[in-house]
């Protein structure tokens, strides 16, 4: 699994960092996605893709 985000995008609503903490986290200034781990687990798929799909700006691409 890759992970690839446009952080210009990014509106800092934090649904990643709901779904998937151990994948995303926030900057704390303003909000914006951090990507911790852009290859994650295998145990992790399913929260990221679930992150991918709660994101409001839609910013989070997940590739295989």
């Amino acid at each position: 699994m890759n992970i690839a985000i446009d952080f210009d995008r990014c509106c800092g609503a934090g649904q990643c960092v709901l779904a998937a903490p151990e994948v995303f986290d926030q900057r704390d200034d303003d909000g914006v996605v951090i990507l911790l781990d852009p290859h994650p687990p295998t145990e992790q798929e399913e929260n990221v893709r679930q992150a991918a799909a709660l994101c409001p700006a839609a910013v989070i691409k997940v590739e295989q």
